[in-house]
């Protein structure tokens, strides 16, 4: 019975590593793409890795960067990556309904490794699923970002000065490819970018704030905003009914 019940989690575990293997695939060229912008900017191996490994939330290590090149405080670096990712909390809200009960430490190791990516892998299965399946999708994901953050890291080293100098521009490129595909799928996405980036011109082109904390007031008045616009609306939408 006890070895039914082990080899049932062992190749639910298996079903999730396959079910992952193409987030897993995806995450390579984004991961390379981040431990060779952390050389340039000055980071460590070692801090590249911890940095994957502790924060593992791709936009914000990306944004991190820009932030540490700026030379913002780690206070307000810290506080910018939990504002970045409050949305985390809805994400694991939701699929602790789908989950099969376990202990709280299994479910909060669960949750850390909960991207936008295997939230959508595991919030579109129809039913509840075994924690093994969730912790397979999640685990494959989380190795492949941080084996290829180191991989990114060690073949920036060996790039030649003036291409590692260079480099640092295709930290905003890759911010406007994270954010197109966002762009397109939803009009609110693109109001809430351009009234952020309005805002942060206004804050730092008038010495207002340090980029740090522009960032992180920039987002939240943006947020605010555009949802008192859309409880408006609706209000307004209802009242014509």
């Amino acid at each position: 019975m006890e070895a039914s019940i082990a080899e049932g989690k062992t190749s639910s575990f298996k079903l999730g590593l396959q079910a992952g293997s193409s987030i897993a695939i995806g995450y390579f060229p984004i991961a390379l793409t981040f431990g060779l912008l952390s050389k340039t900017t000055g980071l460590s191996l070692l801090e590249t890795l911890l940095m994957s490994l502790i924060v593992y939330a791709g936009a914000s290590q990306y944004m991190g960067l820009s932030l540490i090149a700026a030379g913002t405080s780690p206070f307000v670096i810290i506080l910018t990556t939990f504002v970045v990712n409050i949305r985390h909390f809805l994400m694991t809200a939701a699929l602790s309904r789908k989950v099969e009960e376990q202990s709280k430490f299994k479910r909060g190791l669960f949750a850390f490794g909960i991207t936008d990516e295997t939230f959508s892998v595991l919030a579109t299965r129809k039913g509840k699923f075994p924690l093994g399946y969730g912790f397979g999708v999640t685990s494959i994901a989380y190795a492949s970002w941080v084996i290829n953050s180191g991989i990114g890291y060690v073949i920036g080293a060996n790039l030649p000065q003036f291409l590692q100098a260079s480099m640092t521009v295709a930290l905003y490129a890759m911010f406007i490819g994270l954010l197109v595909p966002s762009l397109k799928r939803n009009v609110k996405v693109l109001f809430l970018a351009a009234i952020s980036a309005g805002f942060n011109s206004i804050f730092i082109g008038f010495h207002v704030m340090e980029e740090g904390w522009s960032i992180i007031t920039s987002t939240l008045l943006s947020a605010v905003l555009i949802e008192i616009t859309e409880t408006y609306n609706r209000k307004k939408r209802v009242e014509e009914r």
